[in-house]
């Protein structure tokens, strides 16, 4: 066995999502990854329900869990995506392996040719799988809001020659309310698409007219659920930060011509980091000197992070599972659904180092804690001393892909507007929610570009299903940029990709911000000859 092997092995102890609720508690903030490497077994992988303790309240939630407990799955190389998935959670699910390309029957969204998951049911996948850090969720009502997702890291050749301890980090935002009842605290249309699935592609339309772009200042919602007229940072009328309710409570940031941009839909109960907060969190053992592999997945269902490594630098090697140049820094942008490897060393001389997530434009944060052997761990507060910026595309500017596609004039281009307001609260793109959604139909073998636009007064974080594709232009200015399978679109700001047709079906396009795409923030790429 290798250094790095046994390194990975059985020093790297934080993997995300449920364990901490399933083992006893002398072992909550230590237990070993659970690397599949037989490429001849299928893996069993269950849709249950759990119970999560929050700060000292029990919550009920889902996980997506192994015979042994262990969440997700992590794939060494050669190792196909083989997987027996059970639903045993009570209702329908499924679930959307988020980052990988497999034929789209496979892709785990709803419609009439992919069902859902009957409780009791079990469904087998097999495709070849893609490595990198991505993750697995639901795409169906507003199960992810109750953690229904858990990582999927597919490992590369590469990945098991480096001298590196792995380290898994799943962030959530956790609210004990119904997750229906808080999407109708915020104004959402009656029967919207939460109601039914979000992932079912015969909804129909909550029309189009719907929208009310231009109420750019937004007044006071009954039952004081949202404050939208503010321009004060989110600030209460008695000038504290943030109040204490469970509806939405928005941060806030001045722009020019009296108009703002709204960060946070919701005020949370909690931000979790492998399912714990900072009042227990997840403290994982490290080597003095030695090199950390960090797979951060923003699994957070409305709520972007800054993520601050404190007095360590690290290097951002690969965004969304896919590597790019190194970037440097200590603190790097990740809005929902984005995933970030970054690679750091730890100080020779040892000691306690938190790896935070700080909530955009707030003062909550959640995190791990790395520890090298016989160090101290001191508390870490659950909040900041004051409110994060808005997140930006600095970092998308700096990024630049190992693998880029190759050169080529696009065959098909389009525009694409990102559309809607918080009152009422619904989402949209061209306009159009979905159901009334117009789908963009492209051939096998184009390449494809796409503009966002931004025309609504919040930030969007674009994903598209069965591929990946790359940054080529940032408000106009063409860039050598990262591939992914989610981008920012900042308000008022554009993103282009670019992506080759090459995985034939119906492929959801929609914002990652889960309260956005309930409400219609969703349309298809649609390959011609495709029912």
């Amino acid at each position: 066995m290798t250094l790095a092997l046994s390194r990975r092995r059985l020093l790297s102890t934080a993997v995300a999502g449920g364990c901490a609720a399933l083992l006893p508690a002398f072992s909550r903030s230590a237990f070993a990854a659970n690397p599949v490497g037989n490429p001849m077994d299928a893996v069993r992988l269950t849709v249950d329900r759990r119970t999560l303790d929050v700060n000292g309240k029990a919550a009920s939630v889902f996980g997506i869990r192994q015979p042994d407990g262990t969440p997700g799955l992590t794939l060494d190389p050669g190792r196909r995506f083989l997987v027996d998935l059970a639903n045993r959670a009570g209702e329908d699910a499924v679930i959307h392996w988020h980052g990988q390309t497999p034929p789209y029957v496979q892709d785990g969204v709803i419609d009439t040719n992919r069902p859902a998951i009957r409780t009791g049911e079990s469904v087998r996948y097999d495709f070849a799988p893609r490595t990198g850090t991505h993750w697995m969720h639901s795409h169906h009502g507003m199960q992810e809001q109750l953690l229904m997702a858990a990582p999927l890291v597919v490992r590369s050749a590469e990945d098991l020659r480096a001298d590196e301890q792995e380290v898994t980090i799943l962030l959530h935002d956790f609210t004990f309310r119904d997750p229906a009842e808080l999407l109708a605290s915020l104004g959402a249309p009656a029967g919207g698409m939460a109601h039914g699935g979000h992932g079912q592609m015969e909804h129909g339309s909550m029309g189009a007219g719907a929208m009310n772009h231009g109420a750019m200042n937004h007044g006071s919602m009954a039952g004081g659920a949202m404050n939208h007229g503010s321009m004060d940072h989110g600030q209460a009328a008695d000038g504290s930060a943030h109040g204490s309710g469970h509806g939405a409570d928005h941060g806030m940031s001045g722009m020019a011509g009296g108009m703002a941009m709204d960060l946070n839909d919701v005020e949370y109960d909690a931000y979790l980091a492998n399912d714990r907060t900072l009042a227990d969190p997840e403290v994982v053992r490290v080597e003095r000197g030695g090199r950390v592999r960090l797979r951060i997945i923003n699994g957070a269902t409305s709520t972007a992070f800054h993520i601050d490594l404190g007095r360590l630098t690290g290097q951002v090697i690969a965004a969304d599972g896919n590597p790019v140049q190194p970037v440097a820094g200590s603190r790097f942008a990740m809005s929902m659904g984005q995933r970030l490897d970054i690679r750091l060393t730890v100080p020779a001389e040892g000691g306690a180092f938190p790896i935070l997530a700080l909530r955009e434009g707030a003062v909550q944060r959640t995190g791990i804690i790395l520890a090298t052997p016989g160090a101290a761990v001191g508390k870490v507060a659950a909040t900041g001393e004051t409110q994060t910026d808005p997140l930006d595309l600095s970092l998308e500017k700096q990024l630049a892909a190992v693998s880029p596609l190759a050169a080529r004039a696009a065959d098909l281009t389009r525009r694409m507007q990102l559309t809607g307001s918080m009152a009422p609260y619904v989402w949209s793109l061209d306009g159009l929610t979905f159901g009334a959604h117009r789908p963009l139909t492209v051939r096998q073998g184009q390449r494809v570009e796409l503009t966002f636009e931004n025309a609504s007064m919040m930030a969007h974080p674009m994903h598209l299903h069965g591929h990946h594709f790359q940054v080529v232009a940032i408000d106009g200015r063409p860039v050598a940029g990262a591939v992914r399978d989610t981008v920012l679109v900042p308000m008022m700001g554009s993103v282009t990709v670019a992506f080759d047709a090459d995985n034939p079906g119906r492929w959801p396009l929609h914002c990652h911000n889960l309260l956005h795409m309930a409400t219609g923030m969703m349309t298809e790429v649609v390959y011609e000859g495709v029912g």
